[in-house]
């Protein structure tokens, strides 16, 4: 089942804790402060896999969660990091934030790899805090926690060129025959559900050509399947139109032209005002008298509308035209650059909030207090350790914390809720 577009959540490992240990042997009783750091936890990581052409697989898994740091240990032992977790997805695939809609990420590249979420950082251990005056600290800090974050994963085909085209005007027999793809192939609309991609060998040469599901009129607008896979052109920097000139369908061959390159126009400049190569396709099903005089009259009305393109019959069937077709094609990728990524506007998205101050009060007066300077902040403190409580005590008046709730109407007497500590304030 193909699947091009995904919402999918995230977790990087939370750090591990540090630890409060004190250095004891046989020749030692009371020996200094040895607990160790906390590990890092594992960071989310997403890379480009070109053997995936689908999203399909999140499907069945939509949560990762990378492992948290170990604890730290006695003898100032650190904890050991958590694993990474590595998301492969499809070449081509776009990251967004799902709150902000912004892009993350443009993983073009087989093997090309991102970091979304860095692990948290491990705690520090109590040999840490040691100093002159403070010779057996009894605390030590939490790792830092890492939030659960939602992306958007959108796959938008690699390839250099694009097959579009009304349905069942023979783009997928077409692709069969010149490239190694493998689609599936029947005698009636719509049978291509998903982008199919094909290598074409063209002597020394290679390029990716992608069939794009049929486009009808109002396809822009959501009609048929269209819309769905439009996006699946964005990258492409060659169109091949596939006109059937037999009429089998009942429609005039110009009239598709036109049709179809209004819907590119609809959905977007940048892809209507690409090269395009004018397939005729479906000859054989015609004579040779028969297939001069459509030729001729398909042109007439090109040349009217002032349509300059390369025009090329052909016969997927027959084999007939394929040669010319491929070589034209290679002809035309050789002057065209590659695609530009997509631009990706400063953002950081996995910023941690270490400075934000938020104070409100309740009804009974009390005062609370959060934010990503307090949650910094909480890490190291340990309320039953007397100098654990004076240090965060410190830390609220230096940082301007205290201040900042005197502005807001503290006065002696009134009680503070920071996280889970509450204490009486006296000045």
């Amino acid at each position: 089942m193909f699947l091009d577009k995904v919402t999918i959540t995230i977790k990087a490992g939370d750090g591990g804790k540090g630890a409060v240990s004190f250095y004891r042997s046989a020749l030692t009783a009371n020996g200094g402060p040895d607990g160790g750091d906390g590990g890092k936890g594992g960071n989310i990581i997403f890379k480009a896999n070109s053997g995936m052409n689908t999203l399909y697989s999140f499907t069945f898994k939509k949560k990762f969660v990378a492992e948290n740091g170990e604890n730290g240990g006695k003898t100032n032992k650190t904890g050991k990091d958590g694993k990474d977790v590595v998301i492969d997805v499809p070449a081509g695939t776009v990251i967004y934030d799902a709150e902000s809609n912004k892009v993350i990420a443009d993983l073009r590249d087989n093997n090309q790899t991102f970091v979304a979420l860095k692990g948290g950082k491990g705690g520090k251990g109590n040999a840490f805090y040691a100093t002159p005056t403070r010779q057996a600290p009894h605390f030590s800090q939490d790792g830092e926690k890492c939030n659960f974050r939602k992306v958007v994963l959108e796959l938008k085909t690699i390839a250099d060129v694009g097959l579009i085209g009304y349905p069942n005007v023979g783009k997928s027999t077409l692709l069969s025959v010149i490239s190694n793809a493998k689609p599936k192939i029947a005698n009636y609309a719509f049978t291509t559900l998903s982008p199919n991609l094909g290598v074409v060998n063209y002597y020394d040469n290679t390029f990716v050509v992608a069939d794009i599901p049929g486009l009808i009129e109002g396809a822009s607008q959501g009609v048929g399947l269209g819309h769905e896979f439009l996006k699946h052109t964005e990258r492409v920097r060659l169109i091949l139109h596939i006109i059937d000139i037999s009429e089998s369908e009942g429609r005039n061959a110009f009239d598709d032209l036109m049709k179809i390159n209004n819907e590119l126009k609809k959905y977007s400049e940048k892809l209507y005002n690409l090269p395009q190569i004018i397939v005729l396709s479906k000859c054989d099903l015609l004579t040779k008298q028969e297939l001069e005089k459509k030729y001729e009259n398909f042109k007439k009305c090109c040349n009217e509308k002032g349509i300059t393109s390369e025009i090329i019959t052909i016969s997927s069937i027959t084999n007939s035209g394929l040669n010319e077709l491929k070589g034209a094609i290679w002809e035309k990728l050789k002057d065209i650059p590659n695609s530009d990524p997509i631009d990706i506007e400063e953002y950081e998205f996995d910023k941690r909030d270490k400075t934000s101050l938020v104070i409100t009060r309740s009804d009974d007066g009390s005062f609370n207090v959060s934010g990503g300077l307090i949650e910094n902040l909480i890490r190291g403190v340990v309320l039953s350790d007397e100098l654990s409580f004076a240090y965060f005590q410190r830390r609220l008046k230096d940082d301007g914390i205290i201040d900042k709730l005197k502005e807001r109407g503290l006065k002696e007497g009134d009680l503070v809720h920071i996280k889970d500590i509450t204490f009486e304030y006296f000045d």
